[in-house]
Protein backbone atom coordinates (compact mmCIF):
# COMPACT_ATOMS: atom_id res chain seq x y z
CA UNK A 1 0.00 0.00 0.00
CA UNK A 2 1.33 3.29 -0.71
CA UNK A 3 2.96 5.82 2.01
CA UNK A 4 3.01 9.44 2.21
CA UNK A 5 5.61 11.19 3.23
CA UNK A 6 5.15 14.68 4.26
CA UNK A 7 1.47 14.33 5.35
CA UNK A 8 -0.22 14.65 8.71
CA UNK A 9 -0.88 11.21 10.33
CA UNK A 10 -4.93 11.81 10.22
CA UNK A 11 -4.62 12.81 6.43
CA UNK A 12 -2.32 9.53 6.25
CA UNK A 13 -4.89 7.52 7.73
CA UNK A 14 -7.59 8.75 5.70
CA UNK A 15 -5.80 8.08 2.80
CA UNK A 16 -4.63 4.71 3.59
CA UNK A 17 -7.86 3.90 4.54
CA UNK A 18 -9.27 4.69 1.00
CA UNK A 19 -6.42 2.97 -0.61
CA UNK A 20 -7.87 0.05 1.28
CA UNK A 21 -11.37 0.26 0.57
CA UNK A 22 -10.41 0.50 -3.46
CA UNK A 23 -8.14 -2.39 -3.00
CA UNK A 24 -10.24 -4.75 -4.97
CA UNK A 25 -9.88 -2.72 -8.03
CA UNK A 26 -5.98 -4.09 -8.02
CA UNK A 27 -2.57 -1.96 -6.39
CA UNK A 28 -3.57 1.94 -6.39
CA UNK A 29 -1.20 4.33 -6.27
CA UNK A 30 -1.35 7.97 -4.93
CA UNK A 31 -0.32 11.27 -5.96
CA UNK A 32 -0.14 14.48 -4.49
CA UNK A 33 -2.01 17.27 -6.83
CA UNK A 34 -3.45 20.78 -6.07
CA UNK A 35 -3.32 20.43 -2.09
CA UNK A 36 -5.06 16.92 -2.23
CA UNK A 37 -4.10 13.27 -3.51
CA UNK A 38 -5.43 11.80 -7.00
CA UNK A 39 -5.78 7.95 -6.64
CA UNK A 40 -4.31 5.82 -9.68
CA UNK A 41 -4.98 2.38 -11.25
CA UNK A 42 -1.88 1.43 -13.92
CA UNK A 43 -1.33 5.09 -13.95
CA UNK A 44 -4.77 5.88 -14.84
CA UNK A 45 -6.84 8.32 -12.33
CA UNK A 46 -9.88 7.70 -11.52
CA UNK A 47 -10.14 8.83 -7.97
CA UNK A 48 -8.95 11.93 -6.06
CA UNK A 49 -9.02 12.94 -2.21
CA UNK A 50 -9.63 16.19 -1.00
CA UNK A 51 -10.51 18.07 1.85
CA UNK A 52 -10.69 14.45 3.46
CA UNK A 53 -13.41 13.42 1.09
CA UNK A 54 -12.94 10.68 -1.55
CA UNK A 55 -14.44 11.25 -4.71
CA UNK A 56 -14.81 8.83 -7.62
CA UNK A 57 -14.68 9.40 -11.92
CA UNK A 58 -18.13 9.53 -13.01
CA UNK A 59 -19.22 10.23 -16.84
CA UNK A 60 -22.97 11.29 -18.44
CA UNK A 61 -23.09 7.12 -17.83
CA UNK A 62 -22.51 6.51 -14.62
CA UNK A 63 -23.83 10.30 -12.84
CA UNK A 64 -27.30 9.34 -12.85
CA UNK A 65 -26.09 6.47 -10.46
CA UNK A 66 -24.18 8.62 -8.17
CA UNK A 67 -26.83 11.52 -8.18
CA UNK A 68 -29.25 8.66 -7.45
CA UNK A 69 -27.00 7.39 -4.46
CA UNK A 70 -26.43 11.13 -3.18
CA UNK A 71 -23.09 11.80 -4.69
CA UNK A 72 -21.94 15.09 -4.14
CA UNK A 73 -19.59 16.82 -6.92
CA UNK A 74 -16.33 17.72 -6.38
CA UNK A 75 -16.24 21.40 -6.78
CA UNK A 76 -13.34 24.37 -6.77
CA UNK A 77 -13.50 28.02 -7.14
CA UNK A 78 -11.79 29.33 -10.67
CA UNK A 79 -11.60 32.86 -11.57
CA UNK A 80 -14.47 33.62 -9.42
CA UNK A 81 -16.25 30.99 -10.34
CA UNK A 82 -17.78 27.57 -8.75
CA UNK A 83 -16.36 24.58 -11.47
CA UNK A 84 -18.34 21.15 -10.89
CA UNK A 85 -15.93 18.48 -11.86
CA UNK A 86 -16.52 14.58 -13.12
CA UNK A 87 -15.82 13.37 -9.94
CA UNK A 88 -18.63 12.31 -7.20
CA UNK A 89 -18.21 11.26 -3.57
CA UNK A 90 -19.36 7.52 -3.10
CA UNK A 91 -22.16 6.25 -0.98
CA UNK A 92 -21.42 7.38 3.17
CA UNK A 93 -22.09 3.58 3.43
CA UNK A 94 -19.60 2.45 0.98
CA UNK A 95 -17.01 4.30 3.18
CA UNK A 96 -17.21 1.27 5.26
CA UNK A 97 -15.92 -1.78 3.75
CA UNK A 98 -14.13 -2.77 0.04
CA UNK A 99 -17.39 -4.96 -0.79
CA UNK A 100 -19.54 -1.99 -0.30
CA UNK A 101 -16.85 0.39 -2.30
CA UNK A 102 -16.48 -2.57 -4.59
CA UNK A 103 -19.63 -1.32 -7.26
CA UNK A 104 -18.54 2.16 -6.94
CA UNK A 105 -15.22 1.44 -7.20
CA UNK A 106 -16.32 -0.20 -10.68
CA UNK A 107 -17.71 2.41 -11.81
CA UNK A 108 -15.36 5.11 -11.38
CA UNK A 109 -12.88 2.59 -13.34
CA UNK A 110 -14.84 2.28 -16.18
CA UNK A 111 -15.85 5.78 -16.16
CA UNK A 112 -12.13 6.63 -16.23
CA UNK A 113 -11.11 3.99 -19.24
CA UNK A 114 -13.98 5.61 -21.70
CA UNK A 115 -12.67 8.90 -20.76
CA UNK A 116 -9.09 7.46 -21.99
CA UNK A 117 -10.42 5.81 -25.03
CA UNK A 118 -12.55 9.29 -26.11
CA UNK A 119 -9.33 11.20 -25.77
CA UNK A 120 -7.27 9.56 -28.86
CA UNK A 121 -10.74 9.75 -31.24
CA UNK A 122 -10.86 13.24 -30.71
CA UNK A 123 -6.82 14.14 -31.69
CA UNK A 124 -7.13 11.90 -34.06
CA UNK A 125 -10.19 13.66 -35.57
CA UNK A 126 -8.74 17.26 -34.82
CA UNK A 127 -5.34 15.77 -36.84
CA UNK A 128 -7.96 14.39 -39.63
CA UNK A 129 -8.96 18.23 -40.05
CA UNK A 130 -5.71 19.54 -39.86
CA UNK A 131 -4.73 16.92 -42.75
CA UNK A 132 -7.59 18.23 -44.86
CA UNK A 133 -7.32 21.64 -44.74
CA UNK A 134 -5.46 23.41 -47.92
CA UNK A 135 -1.80 23.57 -48.03
CA UNK A 136 -1.23 27.35 -47.26
CA UNK A 137 -1.15 29.64 -50.29
CA UNK A 138 -3.64 27.08 -52.19
CA UNK A 139 -5.84 27.67 -54.84
CA UNK A 140 -9.40 26.31 -55.17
Amino acid sequence: MATLAGTSSLHDEYTEHCLELLGSLGPCQVRRMFGGHGIYLDGLMFGLIAGERLYLKVDAQTRPQWEAAGGEPFVFTARGRLVATSYCTPPDEAMESPALMRPWARLALEAALRARAAKPALRNSSTAAQGRARPRGARH
